[in-house]
């Protein structure tokens, strides 16, 4: 560390943190050797990128192209990848997750204005886009259970004369409406106000179909973000449901039937 010049560590961190370079990146420019620019950056207080971090930062910058980009993996290699990442995320110690947090605070703090704001149009958009097309979970349920046969109608509309309303996904045959929850439905996301609006909506829907000699099914999602296994375990309980309603439909009192992620 002692053989860097101000001006040096300057651009350390000014190419580290801001350009988003790789510490072999800067020991090029620099004419040294990585791990000595890593020294130099953990002197400077600086928090080290982790092997992931890195990649995804080099892939979003264009330095790298995506290790797996034009390869296609087949469906047993899908889910064993989300197992893993699942299991990895599930083990992981309560240390390990606030290093990860704070790198996270830490790089949104390092970016600029404009970049926070392409982040915030991104996320509106997207959530605007799943409110029309559909949320992950939804999709995935819905291809799920046309695979398994059964035939599903995505966001249906005017189960009920003179209504606007409209569920998930409805399973004509077996006269039952899927509605997948988000935490928003169950949890004061958007405040106290909001929360006892969905519920009372909740509510008067579950009523209407439920009196109109519907089964619906609600698959409660209170985990903010889904992964693979997650979303195939929803699906297996989705599953075990409609097996039921297949032997011997419901009788009125037990038509409200409850699923959680």
């Amino acid at each position: 560390m002692n053989r860097f010049s101000q001006k040096h560590k300057e651009f350390l961190i000014s190419q580290y943190v801001n350009e988003k370079k790789s510490t072999y990146e800067i020991a090029q420019e620099l004419n040294t050797y990585p791990n000595k620019v890593r020294r130099a950056l953990k002197s400077l207080g600086i928090e080290l990128r982790d092997k992931s971090s890195a990649q995804t930062v080099a892939i979003a910058s264009g330095r790298h192209e995506h290790p797996t980009k034009g390869k296609k993996r087949t469906e047993s290699e899908k889910i064993a990848i989300s197992d893993g990442m699942f299991s990895f995320w599930e083990d992981m110690d309560d240390d390990e997750r606030g290093r990860r947090s704070e790198l996270s605070k830490q790089q949104w703090a390092n970016m600029s204005d404009e970049e926070r704001e392409n982040l915030r149009q991104m996320a509106a958009e997207a959530v605007r886009r799943a409110s029309k097309e559909g949320s992950k979970i939804e999709k995935f349920l819905y291809e799920s259970l046309t695979k398994e046969g059964y035939r599903a109608i995505f966001h249906k509309k005017g189960l009920i004369a003179s209504d606007k309303l409209e569920v998930d996904i409805f399973l004509p045959e077996l006269k039952t409406a899927i509605e997948i929850d988000g935490p928003a439905h169950f949890l004061p996301i958007w405040g106290e106000a909001n929360l006892n609006r969905h519920i009372r909506a909740d509510a008067v829907k579950a009523g209407l179909l439920i009196n109109r000699g519907y089964v619906i099914i609600r698959i409660k999602n209170l985990i903010k973000n889904l992964s693979g296994k997650n979303m195939r375990n929803a699906f297996d309980k989705l599953l075990t449901e409609l097996t039921k309603i297949e032997e011997k439909f419901p009788p009125l009192a037990k038509r409200l039937v409850e699923i959680e992620t």
